[in-house]
């Protein structure tokens, strides 16, 4: 039957992913199974999306409650769940305005729509976006224009025009390229698709000194490494460096599809108004309810606090593969996103690894990420680090 799952898939999809061998059927906690029964401890979370582990009864609890509720309306009309979800993610990403998106790749759409926008009403003459190497943004046309992989890009162009690529962590790379018409600076504070780069502090507050100067806006992308995975509840907190638009997805729904981008009112008094932006099921009821219950769990199960308190070990426990096998370079990133870099193809590498039962991705060309849920114990990086030293072998 495993077989006629990957048929019925190769042959109905569009072929635009190359799967792992596998057909996934259920989870629990930091498990997956397979339709054949085999077990695999999952340190990708769905790319970085199931940050509660799989099968949380709470989580899911408060889906089916919605589901008997209400699922769909429009926005041309309020619901229960959307204000109460604004207010929520606004107040743990410091930010006041909030409009829901289906996806990150939306969310990123909105964002750049909000920073020409907000030239736009400035009457500044301001058009131009600065982006970052390596940056990886979303596949749609606007969000792939400000992806920093030129094979991302070439099959599409031409694409968004005005969108400069600047060296990240180089702030002389960013200076060289602003001008009179560069309306926004777009970044992730740490790299995810790029390779797990987190950025440097000094560069964070000089970009964000360059706009202050010059009358730009600064864009951070948190969609992978925000909603907890950093240690802080968004990747900037930490370095006290606050955007003035910032795009989420991924965690804050669960599994449920459900992005966001946020502004401050600085912004919003100058932007997006009735009229300039919509969609139809961004922040219906059913996913407004994932995203309340979503940040609910975070506070009840204290999720920042678990992440700060295992997160070293995880870093330990690679440091030690990097020791003790060849072909580990080093360790990059923080919190529960880390990489570790390696000499032999990362490909093979995964490939082994989930013949050891042990699900993990690569980042960029040469880095294994890790992104496990959330909920991860030390006792489930020891079983990783045992699988993983075998597929490095």
């Amino acid at each position: 039957m495993t077989n006629q799952y990957m048929t019925d898939t190769e042959e109905g999809l569009l072929k635009t992913y190359n799967r792992f061998p596998i057909v996934l059927d259920h989870g629990e906690g930091m498990y997956l199974y397979d339709t054949d029964g085999n077990k695999y401890l999952d340190f990708t979370a769905g790319i970085a999306v199931c940050s509660l582990g799989h099968g949380n009864q709470k989580f899911n609890q408060a889906l089916k409650d919605q589901i008997d509720k209400l699922l769909h309306t429009s926005n041309l009309y309020y619901n229960t769940t959307c204000g109460k979800a604004a207010k929520a993610l606004g107040g743990i990403a410091q930010m006041d305005k909030v409009f829901f998106t289906n996806s990150g790749t939306e969310a990123i759409e909105g964002a750049l729509k909000a920073a020409r926008k907000y030239a736009y009403e400035k009457k500044n003459g301001r058009y131009e976006f600065i982006a970052m190497e390596d940056a990886f943004h979303g596949r749609s046309m606007g969000a792939v224009s400000v992806t920093g992989h030129p094979e991302y890009r070439e099959p599409f162009e031409p694409l968004i025009g005005g969108v400069h690529f600047a060296k990240f962590n180089d702030l002389d790379s960013v200076k060289a390229l602003v001008s009179d018409k560069t309306c926004a600076i777009i970044m992730e504070p740490i790299q995810g698709e790029g390779g797990i780069n987190p950025a440097t502090q000094e560069f964070m507050e000089g970009v964000r000194k360059l706009c202050d100067e010059n009358d730009m806006l600064l864009i951070f992308d948190e969609i992978q490494c925000g909603m907890g995975r950093s240690g802080s509840y968004f990747a900037w907190q930490q370095m006290g460096v606050k955007p003035d638009i910032m795009t989420m997805a991924k965690a804050i729904g669960n599994g449920v599809p459900v992005g966001a981008f946020a502004m401050t009112e600085k912004v919003a008094e100058h932007s997006l108004k009735p009229g300039d932006h919509g969609t139809t099921y961004g922040g219906n009821p059913f996913v407004c309810a994932a995203v309340n219950k979503v940040i609910e769990l975070f506070e009840e199960e204290h999720l920042l606090e678990h992440v700060n308190e295992v997160a070293p070990y995880l870093t330990q426990k690679l440091e030690e593969l990097v020791q003790e096998c060849d072909c580990a370079v080093r360790v990059k990133g923080k919190g529960l996103i880390q990489g570790l870099e390696v000499s032999k193809p990362v490909g093979e590498v995964s490939k082994k690894a989930l013949e050891e039962g042990l699900l993990v991705i690569s980042a960029g060309h040469n880095v294994l990420r890790m992104i496990p849920p959330l909920i991860v114990e030390k006792e489930h990086i020891d079983e990783m680090t045992e699988k993983l030293k075998k597929a490095l072998q």
